[in-house]
This record gives C-alpha cells, structure tokens and sequence, in this order.
C-alpha cells in the first residue's frame, strides 16, 4: 500500500483551509463529508475534485470508489479529521466545486420558476441546510441565500442538506431588497412569512397558487418591518395549541407544502 497521506500533507492543509468562509470563496471550493453526500455529488458533473479516505473507508464503501468519477486518495485517521468538523468523523471526505451547486440570482430564479425559497439573514448553518432540504422535497425551484446569511457552502449547512444542496440551484444575493426585485420581475409572488402577518396560511389557498416565492427571516428576530415591506403580503401560520412559535426550519417546509399542494390543485 502506499504511503498514507498525512494531515501535514499539502493537499491535506489546502483542502482542510476550506474550513473558512473566505477560502472557500476564493477557491471556488468546499467540503463535504460522508458517503451519502459523496453520493449525491457524483451526479452533478465535475463537482468531486478530490476524494480522500481512510484505508477503512475505502474498504466500507467499495461501491462508491469505484463509482468515482476522480481517483480516491488514501489517508490516515488524523488527515480525515482535518477535514471534518464533527465528533466521529466518518473517514470518508472531499472536495468539491461550487460551479454547478451556487448559481448567479439571474440564473437560479429562470422565468418559469413557480416555488423559490428566500432565506434573509439567516445565520444557523443547521437551519439553513434543513430550509434547502424541503425546498427540494416539496419541489421548489431554487434557494436563494439573501442578505447576510450563512454560507450555503458551510460543512453544516451542507451536511444538514443531506444532499439537496446538489439537486436544486442556490444563490446567494448580498441584498435582500434587489433579490425580492428580481422575483417581482419574473412574475413571482412574494409572501413573507410572519408570525404577525395580516393573512392566515390557512386562508391563504387562492393566493398560494400563484407562481411564489416565501421570505423567511432570522430565526431569532424573525424578518425586521422594512424586509416584511418588500414582500407583496405577509402570512402567518396559525398556532393552533399551545407552542409560542415554530421554528425556521418547520415553518419553511409548512410554507412551502401548502404552496406546492396548492399548485398541484389547479
């Protein structure tokens, strides 16, 4: 067997600075960690650059080595926990290309597009990865990330995607008020999701099947008035027990179903 590569390595050191924001922006490149999510990048092209993995892992998932569509590097425990940012690291690592997963506002949000996702100032990598996870599951067209929110390209907001990150295009657009613009342009709907809103979900259906795009805010301040102004109408989902509030990412996917079911219906 060859030598393993070390976490001292060079390949090992560049791929592991991809930890920062900044890097990753400069390099066009991130990570991601495990087979599931190795899996789902083989089916963009040219998204896996490199592949490293402990002899272990490469043994574990021999199908997905040799599915590859580059040559995996073999490496040693220390190298695979340079690249990873959780507890028990799965030995298994890459990097990827952000080509093909973060696309320009223009581009993610087409003419045609009837579903989009806006996070504005989301911070929690978790929650964001979890908002791009049921965009994709109830069929939206693209997440855009607005404003100063997490890095989409973020190890836990791509992990917390489990993979939707690949199957949908997401954007990110540093301001809030020229992305809603933009949505206006393309014939969209913008509904902001607030818990003071003036429209009850649930009185909402005629409206929802238009083509839509739902503003969510910060999860811990919600979306400040003048953001809640951009939006054409703002809807809150009814407590209906005893609950003060729903979380980011639960709110998102009940918005975004009741507006998928509501296409589906006309």
């Amino acid at each position: 067997m060859a030598d393993l590569l070390t976490a001292r390595s060079g390949r090992v050191k560049a791929a592991a600075r991809l930890a920062d924001r900044r890097a990753r922006r400069e390099a066009g490149r991130f990570l991601v960690e495990g087979p599931q999510l190795l899996a789902e990048a083989y089916a963009v092209p040219g998204a896996v650059q490199e592949i490293y993995a402990t002899p272990e892992a490469s043994e574990r998932y021999a199908d997905l080595r040799a599915a590859a569509p580059v040559p995996w590097q073999l490496a040693d425990d220390r190298a695979l926990a340079a690249l990873s940012d959780t507890v028990t690291p799965t030995g298994l690592a890459a990097v990827c290309s952000s080509t093909g997963v973060l696309h320009d506002l223009e581009t993610a949000v087409d003419a045609g597009a009837r579903l989009i996702a806006v996070c504005a100032d989301v911070r929690d990598p978790g929650n964001a990865g979890t908002v791009i996870r049921c965009a994709d599951a109830a069929g939206a067209d693209a997440v855009v990330f607005a404003g100063h929110s997490v890095d989409p390209l973020n190890a836990k907001c791509v992990r917390a995607s489990v993979g939707s990150l690949f199957h949908l295009p997401v954007a990110v657009a540093p301001d809030v008020a020229e992305a809603v613009a933009l949505l206006h342009d393309r014939g969209l709907v913008v509904l902001a999701a607030d818990g003071a809103g003036e429209i009850d979900l649930f009185a909402a259906e005629e409206l929802l099947t238009a083509p839509t795009a739902w503003l969510f805010g910060n999860e811990a301040w919600g979306l400040p008035p003048d953001t809640a102004a951009l939006a054409d109408h703002r809807v809150r989902i009814p407590i209906l027990g005893r609950a003060e509030s729903l979380n980011l990412a639960t709110a998102a996917a009940v918005c975004l179903y009741a507006t998928a079911r509501a296409h589906q219906a006309h």
